[in-house]
């Protein structure tokens, strides 16, 4: 974006350092209000634009524009993380978790999260007639008896997002499932990737261990449901099923379907089948890299 046309930019990481500063109760007028005055139309139809044309091939139009408009929604998903940890439940453990719950950041009430988000053109959704992990992201699991029941959506704890044809955020659920499709420990608490924060789970983004500054040079993860299908990881260049164990070592003890149920689902359900080898590497959640996966050539997204 040419800041020297645009003197009316604003930014996301403006509105999430201004929200983490603000020690008060009235985040949402004192800082969310100002900040979403001073966006008007223009910021809205940049990201109406980016949404549009960011599903194309990577060589399809500027490329400094593009780069710019995946750390600019990035950078707006965090604002999202943020405010959606008052909504979420504590850590299991108190005191040592290895992660920012974010207990103090400020908050918003969700009629004030809804009104923030569409004010940029997002539009809220919180189907739950059938578990879809493209709309759904697992927050309890509630485990069944029998092992092979199905995941089923119990409870919708805030709505996911869209921008045009653009996931921005899905929709945190309650579910009910056996054993065999959701574990609970670790559908809900396992690493959930592809995310800067969560109360009550850890989280890894490619964020994680940069500088202030070079930390919101991070691309959004770009899903799409378009006429034609949905399109999951648009900027994947790495089929699951061609993991190359030298190359990943750590993404090479995950089997070809874990690997997939990982993609679409930004995190395990259920124990891995090499856990104990995995186990003698506590680090492996971190060292883990899907960020450049994608669902192999064979595989059709179930919502196409």
């Amino acid at each position: 974006m040419d800041r020297q046309q645009d003197q009316e930019w604003v930014a996301a990481r403006e509105l999430y350092e201004a929200l983490v500063d603000h020690a008060d109760p009235d985040a949402h007028a004192a800082v969310v209000v100002p900040w979403l005055r001073r966006t008007e139309a223009n910021y809205r139809s940049k990201l109406l634009k980016a949404a549009d044309r960011l599903c194309r091939p990577a060589d399809d139009g500027p490329a400094v524009w593009r780069q710019e408009m995946l750390w600019e929604l990035y950078a707006l998903s965090r604002v999202s993380d943020m405010l959606l940890c008052a909504f979420q439940p504590p850590p299991d453990t108190m005191g040592d978790e290895p992660w920012d719950a974010g207990d103090h950041w400020p908050s918003l009430t969700m009629d004030q999260y809804r009104a923030l988000f569409t004010s940029l053109g997002m539009v809220t959704f919180e189907e739950t007639a059938v578990f879809d992990p493209f709309l759904h992201e697992i927050v309890d699991v509630e485990q069944s008896e029998d092992p092979d029941e199905p995941v089923e959506v119990t409870e919708v704890v805030w709505p996911g997002l869209r921008l045009g044809t653009l996931l921005f955020s899905r929709s945190g659920v309650r579910v009910r499932a056996g054993v065999r499709h959701a574990e609970r420990g670790v559908a809900d608490r396992s690493p959930l990737y592809w995310t800067f924060r969560r109360r009550h789970r850890p989280t890894v983004d490619q964020s994680l261990g940069w500088g202030h500054n070079s930390q919101w040079r991070t691309d959004f993860r770009l899903d799409y449901h378009l006429e034609a299908g949905r399109k999951i990881h648009v900027d994947g260049s790495t089929a699951t099923d061609t993991i190359d164990r030298e190359l990943d070592p750590t993404g090479g003890l995950l089997t070809p379907s874990e690997r997939i149920e990982l993609l679409r689902n930004r995190c395990l359900l259920r124990t891995p089948v090499k856990a104990e080898v995995l186990a003698t590497i506590p680090s492996w959640p971190w060292d883990l890299y899907p960020f450049d996966w994608q669902l192999p050539t064979s595989e059709v997204d179930p919502g196409s």
